[in-house]
């Protein structure tokens, strides 16, 4: 528990750091690589060079400081990072090395206006937020330690299928080569991957793309330009091949009530969200399923969703195409807009709307969110990478 003179230090200071937050976070991460190089692996790289990671950071540190004598505000950023932590297997000791290049960046960039007594304060409140989110994360560990099927740290998995679902979308099927059971999960959760591409260890996040079923995990891969990860598992993950993986973790997770169902994704966004169709699909949950994508070159599991829908009047899934071709046949073309969310929902709008996608189509659906009359409370959302912020 901080005392209220370190609170009043760090109120008294958030301006400062507020001003510079962005500069402060833009002098850690290569601190903190060249002093610790052993810590890149739990950071995609594209994301630094986009300057969205240390972005993020900045953002969180501002809040943080912000809040700091009322942390429940802050409860549904902190449990996205516990699930972001948990599924690259964060532990404590990475948070001696972030705090203390954390404070040594504050330093250097306020200069003497972070006196002493300014860095011990921050640095006992950094603390403060550490040990919440280890405890935090310590749990979900040993939760995912104690289920069925459950480990902790990485497991070793074997693909048994590689299948393409679309032009730039692989799925990779997984299952555990100690023979030991397959774990259930959330639908909507992701697993961490755990890479050795050319010398050099990477991990990323990909979502679960089916419905748990006790007999392997599924991941749907886009294959982004660039993208050392995703060209490596498509260009030479091969079946036969292991994967090292961590076990399943994240909030974006269908809520447990009857209310109508609003899925609206944009490209490779749509991988959580066939998780949890394939959950609904036998169920008289009723479900509108609308996509965005370019076309159906690059439109995965269209024809998956559309058999579901075949066999199931509560499912309505709903196709838009920004650059259709003659024989795409969308349901509208260009992009999502109000009216097409307005007419595809109806009058109620108690539903549960979950959205996700790339960065403009997240823009785009938060934009349209306060014009749809749908209560926060049921409004969900996930960012791919590090948390941004959505602009309206």
């Amino acid at each position: 528990m901080l005392t209220q003179h370190t609170i009043d230090i760090i109120k008294a200071t958030v301006p400062a750091v507020s001003t510079y937050a962005n500069e402060i976070t833009a002098h850690f991460y290569p601190l903190m690589f060249q002093e610790y190089p052993e810590v890149k692996r739990f950071f995609n790289q594209s994301n630094q060079a986009g300057n969205a990671q240390p972005k993020a950071l900045a953002n969180a540190l501002v809040a943080y400081a912000a809040n700091i004598e009322n942390l429940s505000v802050l409860e549904t950023a902190v449990n996205r990072i516990v699930n972001k932590h948990v599924s690259l297997n964060i532990l404590p000791e990475q948070y001696e090395i972030v705090g203390e290049c954390l404070l040594k960046s504050i330093k250097a960039v306020l200069g003497d206006a972070a006196t002493e007594e300014v860095i011990e304060a921050w640095g006992l409140a950094y603390w403060q937020l550490a040990d919440l989110l280890i405890a935090a994360e310590e749990s979900a560990y040993k939760a995912n330690e104690d289920k069925l099927g459950g480990w902790r740290g990485e497991r070793e998995f074997s693909v048994i299928r590689k299948t393409p679902e679309s032009d730039n979308i692989t799925s990779f099927y997984l299952t555990p080569t100690d023979g030991k059971p397959v774990p259930s999960f959330i639908p909507g959760q992701f697993i961490g991957v755990v890479l050795q591409i050319n010398g050099e260890e990477t991990r990323r996040q990909y979502s679960l793309s089916d419905s748990p079923n006790g007999e392997y995990l599924r991941i749907s891969v886009k294959r982004e330009v660039g993208g050392v990860a995703s060209n490596y598992l498509h260009q030479q993950i091969e079946v036969g091949d292991s994967l090292s993986v961590l076990a399943p973790a994240g909030d974006f997770v269908l809520k447990d009530n009857n209310k109508p169902i609003v899925f609206v994704t944009g490209g490779v966004g749509i991988t959580p969200t066939i998780s949890m169709l394939n959950y609904l699909k036998d169920t008289a949950h009723s479900v509108h399923f609308i996509h965005a994508a370019l076309n159906t070159q690059v439109h995965a599991f269209r024809d998956h969703v559309n058999k579901i829908a075949s066999n199931n009047k509560h499912i309505k899934p709903y196709y838009i195409y920004s650059e259709a071709t003659e024989s795409c046949q969308p349901n509208a073309k260009g992009f999502i807009d109000l009216s097409i969310l307005e007419e595809q929902i109806g009058d109620d709008r108690d539903v549960e709307l979950y959205f996700l996608g790339p960065k403009p189509f997240m823009n785009a659906m938060y934009h349209f969110i306060p014009k749809l009359g749908i209560p926060d409370e049921n409004v969900h959302f996930e960012f791919f990478g590090p948390a941004e912020t959505l602009t309206r």
